[in-house]
């Protein structure tokens, strides 16, 4: 029964729980759904005030934009009305000259009828003249004519010779004074030193005592670097200082080197010589080629074949008349190239031109020929345009003038040469007559090398052993020393050293 109750009673319980939970949720559901409803009541009353907010600005946006248009639409009305007043202005303008051309026009046809009639009066006047004297006189036109050249020949000869004179010394004058002005103008913008080169060079050293190292034991030393090099070494009391004598260059700077290696190095024998020669040697190539190098950079000629550079690098080492055949060119390029610009020709060509036209010098002693022939087929070789061939090669006046720009480069090289102080007769003399005492040397078989040395009183010649005997050794002196004397003229004596040397090397491993 307690059972019962009980559940009865937790019965009654629950339905009233449910009962009190329902009307719970419904009354808490009401507040919430009016909570909600006021928030959005609020957002929709804040969205038509921003809505009438967005509406007004944008009415007055509106008016701001129609009033700046329309104030726009009146300044380019107000531009267009300006223009279009000022074309009307023109075109009255125009509209009046066009009438006083017509005006002008029409007067000066009437100027010219008028004046061809005139002419044809005059003509008929001078017929009926001409017939009158031809009337008077008993002669012909022609016959009258003829008279009449003689007598005007006969009073005014004399003065016809003197005007034609005055004008030829005003012309010469004024074309002399305007050649020197650009002339004067073209030397004022280029300017270089120059400076004679010598035909020996000082090697300084630390220590005297190194002296007796460079001789060596009986000479050995120093004539095999004389031999290697082909140049006289000079080994006197003068203190730090020894003397390489030798009129070529190349074989000055090649013995320089070498010897200033040998001298930092510090063992001076015959083997090392060679090994320090040889090095010299790549080193001077190597100079040869930057000379070549720095010469082109310098006249900003890009389109020369590497060959071409390389002997004009050559050109670094050769002179004439004791002046650097390299900077000659140099300067010729660039008086060249001055000129042309003065008087309107192919700077280009002339600016090339000048700096190949002594291309030859290079070659003339391994190539027969004048260095104007050699360098017009080294040009030629290296497909260089004709225009450059043409002006380069008339600079001797070998060839005859067959441009503007050959002209040009001819003057530039005269200038450059001719200037005070730019090159010394006496020297260039001089290495001529040592290039021709080792020129007939050379030409005897079995000749090795040749140099000429002490100033050209004496020529050494090496041979080549396995082609010379000893008894054709000392024949071979005595007629080079006769050639000498039959087709060379020199101060003094020649002394002729003919020196043959046989050499074996093993190596024992």
């Amino acid at each position: 029964m307690e059972q019962i109750i009980l559940l009865l009673i937790g019965t009654v319980s629950l339905i009233v729980g449910a009962g009190l939970g329902y009307f719970a949720r419904q009354s808490i559901a009401k507040r919430d759904h009016k909570a909600l409803e006021t928030k959005v009541q609020k957002r929709i009353d804040y969205a038509k005030k921003r809505s009438k907010d967005i509406i007004i600005e944008a009415k007055e946006k509106h008016a701001q934009m129609i009033e700046t248009a329309r104030k726009e639409t009146e300044e380019k009305n107000e531009e267009l009305f300006k223009r279009e007043k000022f074309l009307l202005k023109r075109e009255n303008t125009l509209d009046q000259k066009l009438s006083d051309h017509e005006k002008k026009e029409k007067i000066f046809n009437q100027k010219v009828k008028r004046l061809r009639e005139i002419k044809e009066e005059v003509d008929e006047m001078k017929e009926r003249a001409e017939e009158e004297l031809v009337k008077i006189s008993g002669l012909s036109r022609e016959e009258a004519k003829e008279e009449l050249y003689k007598a005007l020949e006969r009073d005014y000869e004399a003065d016809v010779l003197e005007r034609i004179n005055k004008l030829e010394r005003e012309g010469e004058e004024r074309y002399l004074g305007r050649a020197k002005e650009i002339l004067s103008s073209v030397i004022q913008k280029y300017s270089s030193s120059q400076v004679q080169d010598l035909t020996t060079t000082n090697v300084n050293i630390p220590d005297d005592d190194i002296k007796g190292r460079i001789i060596g034991k009986e000479g050995r030393n120093i004539k095999t670097l004389e031999r290697l090099t082909g140049v006289e070494v000079v080994v006197d009391d003068t203190p730090g200082t020894v003397i390489i004598s030798s009129f070529d260059p190349i074989r000055r700077q090649i013995a320089k080197t070498a010897l200033d290696k040998l001298i930092f190095d510090g063992r001076i024998q015959p083997a090392r010589i060679e090994e320090m020669v040889e090095k010299a040697e790549e080193d001077i190539s190597d100079q040869i080629k930057k000379a070549g190098e720095g010469a082109v950079y310098e006249t900003g000629i890009i389109d020369l074949d590497p060959k071409i550079v390389s002997l004009l690098g050559r050109l670094h080492f050769r002179s004439s008349y004791g002046q650097n055949v390299l900077n000659h060119s140099l300067e010729v390029s660039f008086l060249a190239e001055g000129i042309a610009a003065e008087i309107g020709a192919n700077t280009s060509i002339c600016k090339k031109a000048g700096l190949l036209h002594d291309i030859g010098k290079s070659l003339d002693h391994q190539v027969e020929g004048s260095h104007v022939d050699i360098g017009t087929r080294i040009l030629q070789k290296f497909d260089v345009e004709e225009e450059v061939i043409t002006a380069m090669k008339a600079h001797h006046e070998e060839y005859p003038y067959e441009s503007v720009e050959s002209v040009i480069v001819q003057t530039a090289d005269a200038i450059s040469g001719g200037r005070p102080g730019a090159r010394k007769d006496t020297l260039e003399n001089y290495l001529k007559r040592l290039g021709e005492l080792e020129g007939v040397a050379d030409s005897f078989p079995g000749v090795e090398k040749a140099y000429a040395i002490q100033a050209g009183r004496e020529i050494r010649i090496f041979v080549k052993p396995e082609e010379v005997s000893d008894l054709e050794a000392k024949k071979m002196a005595r007629d080079v020393a006769n050639r000498i004397q039959d087709e060379l003229r020199y101060p003094g004596e020649i002394k002729v050293t003919l020196i043959r040397e046989k050499r074996t090397v093993e190596y024992a491993k």
